[in-house]
């Protein structure tokens, strides 16, 4: 008689299967549709910086480098920090080099929670935080972002405040913010610092859209949590180069903070790792020093993608909501049916027919919800692609308009 089998896998990863990425990305590639799904760029970096990575190849970089990073690239973005945003680290001890912001995270996450502790997360959230909460053994505290009347999202302070508690340990912040494209205003990164300061909270910051501000607020560009008063010493920033510089697959990606957090990183991050991508790391350096055209160019262009797809989805009769920075745009699917859903379709169900329906692949927002039941009327388009592919995309969504 069989014996029934059970998986091997932990209790705390059970519900975590294949990512929403991996699936709508294969679904691409077996339909031909327009992958405006997962969110990489089709086009290449800054050709200084490819060029720098080919000549390090070349020149023999190819072995294990520090186990924190080299000296070049940690000095680079210790000059970033310092240039961008008048923050002041030691590349020496308060910079570390990481396998993309993924690693970053989920080192910081595993280094700073213990069983038991407390996570505050902006919901919806990038799907390797809850993973890395539930590998540490921790709980994950959710706020909801919602679309307001005009389109943006943004949170209920009451919400927020009552999320901290006395097992809080951990603010899990992203700003610009991946999938909805909201950037926080200083207003409401104060409350944030209020927060973790009355509450003894150390704030992770993921900032890998930092240069993706596309519509200033208060003014602004990006403003680190770390700016404001108090937070430099209780704040791990953490960044990469795989967006700023369209660089995915490289997974060169960094945090900047107080030693003694940047070292705790550092004593996980070397049982992960320990190290990667010797002949990336100078090239990523000499991008973080290129003059401000650069960056201005990078910035300017990724708006007028974003436009083109915005003017696109409202066309094929989506409800399109703001996108402040990122390269996502949040759409809106139950204008398509009169306003109301019908029972049995939801975000996902809607995405899972979208390449038959018009040939596009998106992404559905409910998925990066912890809440239950929230999302289930968004879906997620990335506008980080060439404009022949938004264009085709956007002519193939003119379908749903009819």
């Amino acid at each position: 008689m069989a014996t029934e089998t059970t998986t091997p896998l932990v209790a705390r990863m059970r519900g975590f299967g294949t990512t929403i990425f991996a699936e709508m990305s294969a679904l691409a590639n077996a339909t031909g549709a327009v992958n405006l799904g997962q969110g990489f760029p089709d086009f290449d970096g800054p050709a200084p910086m490819l060029a720098a990575a080919a000549q390090a190849i070349r020149d023999g970089v190819n072995q294990y480098p520090p186990g924190p990073g080299t000296p070049q690239l940690r000095e680079a973005v210790a000059a970033h920090q310092q240039r961008f945003y008048g923050l002041a680290y030691d590349p020496a001890t308060e910079v570390v080099v990481t396998a993309g912001a993924t690693e970053a995270v989920t080192a910081a996450v595993l280094a700073l929670c213990e069983a038991g502790d407390e996570v505050v997360v902006l919901d919806p959230l990038y799907d390797s935080y809850a993973a890395a909460v539930a590998l540490a053994g921790a709980v994950l505290r959710p706020v909801a972002l919602r679309p307001g009347p005009d389109g943006r999202f943004g949170f209920d302070e009451a919400e927020l405040r009552a999320a901290f508690t006395p097992r809080t340990r951990l603010l899990l912040l992203n700003t610009p913010h991946n999938p909805t494209g909201t950037v926080l205003s200083r207003a409401e990164l104060g409350l944030f610092a209020e927060l973790c300061l009355a509450h003894d909270v150390v704030a992770v910051t993921d900032e890998v859209y930092e240069h993706l501000v596309l519509d200033s607020v208060d003014g602004l560009g990006h403003v680190p949590l770390a700016t404001l008063p108090g937070m430099r010493e209780r704040t791990l920033q953490i960044s990469s180069a795989g967006k700023t510089f369209s660089c995915t697959g490289w997974k060169i990606g960094w945090a900047c903070g107080p030693e003694p957090v940047v070292q705790a990183l550092m004593r996980v991050k070397q049982y992960l790792t320990y190290t990667n991508g010797a002949p990336f790391q100078p090239a990523v350096a000499l991008a973080l020093g290129l003059d401000d055209d650069y960056f201005d160019s990078f910035t300017t262009g990724m708006r007028a993608k974003r436009d083109r797809l915005r003017v696109g989805l409202g066309q094929a009769g989506l409800g399109v909501e703001v996108s402040q920075g990122t390269y996502f745009v949040a759409a809106d699917i139950r204008p398509l049916f009169g306003g109301t859903l019908p029972d049995g379709v939801d975000g996902l169900s809607f995405c899972r027919s979208l390449p038959e329906r018009c040939g596009v692949v998106a992404v559905p927002m409910q998925v990066f919800y912890a809440t239950p039941g929230e999302g289930c009327h968004l879906v997620r388009f990335t506008f980080g692609k060439r404009d022949d592919v938004l264009d085709e995309a956007v002519d193939r969504l003119a379908a749903l308009a009819g």
